[in-house]
């Protein structure tokens, strides 16, 4: 259960042609404490039409955390030469690969890391999860006086007159209800947590219960969000996929993504 996937439909415009391009920001990753790199020279590379992964010229990185496997593997992108990393005790098997000169034109002797492989990545000084925001994805959390309910099977789960909505390229829209409008009766807490490369990570998550039925992982919670969705700091979403969702009096169809299944 996360608020990121590949499924997601994009729109072609959100994908620069040709799929490169610079990355206008510093780029770091840390690995046992250790910096692996730190760059202002990376790329954008999309892999996949969704979202794009970043490219680190090996110039800027650590070489005495790469461990060359003598392996070459034939990729999207052209040839590279797989790497492990190791930092002291640390090791990460498998993890980068290194663009010889036989790569795309404009990749050779970059390197591309395995996200999970590496602790903790930033942009300027601010943590980045799950992937690189995708610089043509837009997230807005607007504050509004439109009444929202929440409902299952008839059950009321939440109701508010100030709700934040967030809207986001790819995404249904969210209602983010204030804790006090929520009727936690109906909860149950979980021990999910997920990230999101635009909101951060998760702070709490539960499963409703209606009419002795339990519905996993239906809400959840961000207490510290990325700062750009400050605005929804504490308050709970519902996947409105699963539920009812009644706006200004309408109740909304439920929309039809990777959330829904």
């Amino acid at each position: 259960m996360t608020e990121h996937n590949t499924d997601r439909d994009y729109p072609a415009s959100t994908i620069p042609p040709g799929g490169v391009e610079p990355v206008p920001r510093r780029v770091r990753a840390v690995l046992g404490g250790r910096v692996v790199f730190d760059t202002v020279r990376a790329l954008y590379v999309w892999e996949w039409p969704y979202y794009p992964q970043y490219y680190i010229p090996r110039s800027d990185v650590d070489p005495d955390v790469l461990v060359d496997e003598q392996h070459v593997q034939h990729l999207k992108h052209g040839t590279a030469q797989r790497h492990g990393l190791r930092v002291g005790d640390v090791e990460r098997p498998r993890s980068a690969r290194v663009f010889t000169a036989e790569a795309e034109k404009g990749l050779e002797g970059m390197v591309r890391f395995d996200w999970a492989a590496l602790d903790a990545w930033f942009e300027e000084d601010e943590e980045v999860f799950v992937h690189p925001r995708n610089p043509y994805t837009r997230v807005d959390a607007l504050r509004s006086s439109r009444p929202v309910r929440i409902e299952l099977d008839a059950v009321v789960l939440a109701e508010s007159a100030s709700p934040v909505m967030v809207f986001e390229t790819g995404l249904p829209t969210r209602y983010y209800l204030d804790r006090t409008a929520v009727n936690f009766e109906h909860l149950e807490p979980t021990d999910t947590v997920t990230a999101c490369p635009y909101k951060g990570r998760t702070s709490a998550y539960w499963s409703v219960r209606v009419g002795g039925e339990l519905h996993p992982d239906l809400a959840w919670a961000y207490d510290f969000p990325t700062r750009q969705l400050l605005p929804i700091a504490g308050m709970v979403a519902f996947y409105n996929e699963k539920l009812d969702v009644i706006v200004d009096g309408e109740r909304l169809p439920r929309p039809d993504t990777h959330f829904s299944r």
